[in-house]
């Protein structure tokens, strides 16, 4: 495989000044390519990106070229991009190769963002830019899973955090915002180095370690874990390739199996783990059920939140596209039938996939679990969501039933209700309350605890605002307080009724 960029602080300082320079930002490239371009380039075609950049001569648009769509350039051409580095300078970095009387790139580099940064992310060359399927050693760039992870993750400031299989660093340099020590870690020596020069390239100081999962950070504690494993599920034979980037070296669902199970060592009291990954269900079982299995004897409080899922010819289907295979390519049927092969020799029906949220408690207490199915769209940016969600679920197991009940209760902004009736009936048949941002949880509601919603504005709690719907609807108090308790919890979970 082709060498990493190297750091040279001095080069490294005039290439980020040039890159801003010729607005190569998210903002730039966006504008530069519109809608349909972007999107494409999202699936991996590059052919409307080329369209609108050929025959162009902005320094952007050269960028594009050679960084996102492998398309050389004249040595004079990328000095005149990059004034301050140079063609020199960019070889001398290991961002370019000769391409006969040409340079090529010799790594992707594209912008990336989030709501107070913007930095730009090396990586190894796509398909795109290549041509040609990935090698087994790639190191990825910006995937959706990474920006997945992004848009999830806690952002409060905590002092030290932890990137467990940083890649080439995409986690860590958002975590770099609000942590104020870092480590990073990866079995992949080749995405250090990618994570190295990105960190540098971001002005960023990384403490970068090798090694498998968590033995590189062993005997050590951090306030928050965040890992984008390798967790896909790869058959061990028939000749499927094994990319570093994402398959761990278990059978199954084996590294997000151990990752539950020995992740809470590392956490400090308090501390929080959040992580994707896959899981296995097998015949006639529930996803639930693995989970249980897998946290019991952890300690942790888990929030499991299953967002897709596939069965096992969908899963090979994505899974070898993502490698490069695809129908009517040879070799494909043969890796399609290794995959399905694996499966069924542990009964696998169906391959969930979601977001994973652990917390180790601050007290001796018994840890919360909460497995719940959330399939359709969610707010863009979900870390404020998971940690008031944290947050309201960690009360709700120290609180208890009746601190529950002893609370006013207040309604969020951006809860709704709608009710549903039958034309010509006097009363809803169905009334739905429905909250506007985070996970966008809707709640079927009975007549009790639409009632209740409807007064939760600070002023009562809600035993008393309970005891007076039972007075209302002439029913007995302690069973309305009881009918309503799952409800009430449920919408104090997920943040629709919150606390002043």
């Amino acid at each position: 495989m082709s060498a990493t960029p190297v750091v040279q602080v001095d080069l490294v300082a005039a290439l980020r000044a040039d890159l801003g320079a010729a607005g190569f930002t998210v903002d730039g490239v966006a504008q530069a390519l519109g809608p349909v371009a972007v999107a494409a380039l999202r699936r991996e075609q590059g052919l409307p990106a080329e369209l609108v950049t050929r025959g162009r001569t902005d320094p952007l648009a050269h960028l594009i070229r050679l960084f996102t769509l492998g398309l050389p350039l004249t040595a004079r051409e990328l000095d005149g991009v990059l004034p301050t580095l140079g063609a020199k300078g960019a070889r001398r970095l290991g961002l370019v190769v000769a391409h006969g009387d040409d340079v090529a790139a010799a790594c992707d580099l594209r912008p990336h963002v989030d709501e107070t940064h913007e930095w730009w992310v090396a990586s190894d060359l796509s398909e795109i830019e290549t041509g040609r399927p990935l090698l087994e050693g790639h190191v990825l760039g910006i995937g959706a899973a990474s920006m997945t992870l992004a848009a999830w993750t806690i952002r409060s400031d905590v002092d030290r955090a932890l990137d467990l299989g940083t890649g080439c660093g995409v986690q860590a340099l958002h975590l770099a915002g609000h942590c104020r020590s870092l480590v990073a870690t990866d079995l992949s020596q080749r995405a250090l180095d990618y994570a190295r020069f990105n960190a540098a390239l971001a002005g960023t100081d990384l403490d970068l370690r090798h090694g498998d999962l968590l033995g590189p950070v062993a005997g050590e504690r951090f306030a928050l874990v965040v890992s984008n494993p390798p967790f896909v599920i790869t058959p061990r034979v028939g000749g499927v390739p094994l990319f570093d980037y994402r398959d761990g070296g278990l059978v199954g669902d084996g590294v997000v199996e151990r990752l539950v199970r020995t992740v809470g060592d590392h956490l400090e009291p308090g501390g929080v783990a959040q992580f994707l990954g896959n899981w296995e269900i097998l015949a006639g079982a529930s996803w639930r059920g693995r989970w249980h299995d897998w946290l019991e004897g952890t300690g942790l409080d888990a929030w499991v939140i299953q967002r897709e899922v596939q069965d096992p010819a969908e899963y090979a289907e994505l899974w070898s596209r993502d490698g490069g295979s695809r129908a009517g390519v040879e070799g494909f049927e043969q890796l399609y039938a290794a995959w399905l092969a694996d499966f069924a020799a542990r009964d696998v029906a169906q391959i969930g996939f979601g977001v994973i949220t652990l917390q180790r408690p601050r007290t001796a207490r018994a840890p919360w679990m909460d497995l719940v199915e959330v399939r359709g769209p969610v707010a863009p940016a979900m870390g404020a969501s998971v940690e008031a969600g944290l947050a309201a679920r960690t009360w709700l197991a120290e609180a208890g039933r009746d601190g529950l009940l002893d609370t006013a209760w207040r309604c969020a902004a951006d809860v709704t209700e709608e009710r549903h009736s039958r034309p010509g009936a006097e009363d809803p048949g169905v009334i739905l309350i429905r909250q506007g941002g985070g996970l966008r949880r809707c709640f079927q509601a009975d007549t009790v605890t639409a009632a209740l919603v409807s007064v939760c504005d600070g002023g009562l709690t809600a035993r008393q605002a309970l005891v007076a719907i039972a007075a209302l609807l002439e029913l007995d108090p302690a069973e309305v307080m009881a009918s309503a308790l799952p409800s009430l919890r449920d919408l104090v979970a997920d943040g629709l009724l919150v606390r002043d």
